[in-house]
Parts: C-alpha cells; sequence; structure tokens
C-alpha cells in the first residue's frame, strides 16, 4: 500500500509539473531529485531502485516533452506570422492582379479605338489617293492649255503687231483724207460764196446775169480741168509701184551664236508683193525712191540670257534692239520709217555671240511697205 500510495503522489507531482511548464510557470529543469524525493510520503528507503529509475525516466520524458511542446509552440506562431505576411502579400496580389485587369481591359479598349482609326485611315489615304490621280489628269490638261495658250499668245503678239503696222498706215491715209476734205470744203465754200455773189447780182440786172453766165462757164472749165487733174492723180496712183513684204526666218529652231556679226536671212515667204525682198541673201531692195516703214519681231527661248538685233540701211547701223531676258521666250519687236533712195537696201543683222530662235509658228518675223513715193 504504501508503494502503491507513493507512485501515486509520483505521478501527480508529474502531472504538476507538465501543467507549470505548459504555463510558464516551473521549467523541468527547477525540479530537483530532492524536491520529488521530499513530495513522497513516508520514507525514501522504502522505494526499490526500480521504482526509482522508473520516476527518473518519466521525469525525462515529462521534461522533454515539456520542452517540445515549447518548441511546437514557437514554431505554430511563426507559421501565423508567415500565414499573415502570405496573406498580406496575396492581398496585395490580388490588388494588382485587379488594377492590371482594368488597365488590359482599357489597353484591349485603346487597340480597337486605333484599329477602328486604322480602317478610317485606310478608306481616306485611298479617297486621298484618288483625289491625287484626278489632280495629277487636271495638271496635265492645265498644262496642255497653258501649251496651247502660249501658242496662242505669240500669235496674238505677231497679229498686234501687224494691226499696229496697218493701224498706222490708217491713221496716216486719214490725215491725207482729212486734209483733202478740209481743202474741198474750202473750195466748196468759196463756191458757195461766189454762188451767192452771183445769185445778188443776178437780182440786181441782167447784164449781171450775163456776167455770172460768163464767170459760170469759166467755172465749168476749171471745175473740167481740175477733173482732169483728179484722172492724172489716180493714173499716177494706179502707176504707183506696190511694195509690202512679211517674211518668217526659219523652221530650223535655234540661230546662233556665231563668231562674227551675220545677215539673217528670212526665207520662209508669207507675202512679198513687188518682190523687193530677197530671201536668198536677206536684203531688202528699194525699187523707188520714198518713205518705207520697217518692223521686226524676234524670239529666244533660252532664260538668263542677252538678246540684240541691227537693222542697217545700206551700211549705217540705223536701230538697235537690246535687252535682257530673266525667262524664256521673251521677244523684241521694233519699228522705223526710212526715207531709201532707188537701190538702197536694207536687212537685219545678227550681232556675234547672239542667238535668235523661230520654228513652224513664225515667231520671228521681218515686215516692210511702202508708205509713199517721193
Amino acid at each position: 500500500m504504501r508503494r502503491a500510495a507513493g507512485f501515486l503522489v509520483l505521478l501527480l507531482c508529474l502531472y504538476w509539473t507538465r501543467a507549470q511548464g505548459e504555463s510558464g510557470g516551473v521549467t523541468g529543469n527547477d525540479i530537483t531529485q530532492t524536491e520529488i524525493q521530499s513530495e513522497i510520503l513516508g520514507d525514501q528507503t522504502n522505494i526499490t531502485p526500480d521504482i526509482w529509475a522508473e520516476l527518473k525516466e518519466l521525469r525525462d520524458m515529462a521534461i522533454e516533452h515539456s520542452v517540445e511542446l515549447r518548441n511546437s509552440k514557437s514554431k505554430m506562431e511563426k507559421l501565423e506570422q508567415e500565414n499573415t505576411a502570405i496573406q498580406a502579400r496575396l492581398t496585395a496580389s490580388e490588388y494588382k492582379n485587379a488594377v492590371l485587369e482594368a488597365r488590359m481591359n482599357a489597353s484591349e479598349n485603346e487597340v480597337e479605338e486605333l484599329k477602328r482609326q486604322n480602317t478610317d485611315m485606310m478608306a481616306r489615304l485611298k479617297i486621298n489617293e484618288h483625289g491625287m490621280e484626278e489632280l495629277k489628269r487636271e495638271n496635265t490638261v492645265l498644262e496642255a492649255r497653258m501649251n496651247a495658250s502660249e501658242n496662242e499668245v505669240v500669235k496674238l503678239k505677231i497679229e498686234s503687231a501687224d494691226m499696229m503696222a496697218r493701224l498706222k498706215i490708217s491713221e496716216h491715209v486719214m490725215e491725207e483724207l482729212k486734209r483733202e476734205n478740209t481743202d474741198l470744203l474750202h473750195r466748196v465754200t468759196s463756191v458757195e460764196d461766189k454762188n451767192k455773189v452771183l445769185e445778188a447780182r443776178m437780182n440786181t440786172s441782167e447784164n449781171e446775169v450775163e456776167e455770172l453766165k460768163i464767170e459760170s462757164a469759166d467755172m465749168m472749165a476749171r471745175l473740167k480741168i481740175s477733173e482732169n487733174e483728179v484722172e492724172e492723180l489716180k493714173r499716177q496712183n494706179a502707176d504707183q509701184p506696190k511694195v509690202a513684204f512679211s517674211i518668217g526666218l526659219t523652221d530650223s529652231g535655234l540661230i546662233g551664236p556665231f563668231n562674227t556679226d551675220i545677215t539673217l536671212k528670212f526665207s520662209k515667204v508669207i507675202t512679198n508683193i513687188g518682190q523687193a525682198y530677197s530671201p536668198s541673201t536677206g536684203l531688202f531692195t528699194a525699187p523707188v525712191r520714198g518713205a518705207y516703214y520697217f518692223s521686226f519681231t524676234t524670239l529666244d527661248r533660252r532664260s538668263s540670257a542677252y538678246r540684240n538685233i541691227y537693222i542697217y540701211h545700206n551700211d549705217k547701223r540705223m536701230l538697235l534692239s537690246y535687252n535682257y531676258s530673266a525667262n524664256a521666250n521673251e521677244s523684241v519687236s521694233n519699228s522705223l520709217v526710212l526715207q531709201l533712195e532707188k537701190g538702197d537696201v536694207v536687212y537685219l543683222v545678227l550681232p556675234a555671240g547672239y542667238s535668235v530662235y523661230d520654228d513652224s509658228g513664225d515667231i520671228t518675223t521681218f515686215n516692210g511697205f511702202l508708205l509713199f513715193p517721193l
């Protein structure tokens, strides 16, 4: 009985020791062999060595279990801390995933918008390309029309020069007719005044009537003489030589420059009334003494070039036309009136180092005609 009671007390002491270790109280290292032995009821001498060894083994096992329990508790706390950190990282990752998903949705929307914009831009690009082709066609048409307009302008310039010459001739003829009309008006006025005098005298006496008849007969005779003079003038005008020419230079394009002055030989005959101009020599020879009108128009296709042309009367240079052309297709025109003797010559000279241009459009011409004989 005493051994059983002692063993029971020992077990109670071991249970109490484990409870104190779990609650942070007395540790297994603080329980000594003396304390355990003092709590056993009765005298230690009655416990056999085998039971003492078993108790010691049980104590060591209790201490070992207590240490393992504390180590397990420490590991549990570390695991809880790691779980808390993992939970926080998981929450942060879920937030980042939500943000990334939102940005991905926004990017997909932007991609769709860019696709729509690209489709629209491709459609607009096709429209622009079609517009470019249309503009190219229009530019080709406009260029052709511009070339045609330039040719028409050159022709109009030539026609204008010819019309100016004809206008000057017409003005001269008008002046002559005005002088003739003035003279006739004076003569008619004189006749009317004489008729008035004659009428007054007829009213006064028959003798004056007879005298008026005589005077009228005299006037009729003078009138017949005047008519004869007019007929003579008409015959003289009919016998007056008809001289007029208009000549183009060449169809060969650019002429010159040369090292020396050359006489331009205008070979394309447009008009040569009286055959006074020679295409083979380039010389106009006056058939009669008189006043002659001459004009010329030249063109040079070069740009940034000087151009020069002379007109000669016999061996004397009468006119110089000179200019500097900044652009191509610029023309030079000039004219003058010369008093020529029969056999005098007039011609155009291209100075050394200069050039002139002509083609089938007759844009370089030489013109002249007789105004009246002297």
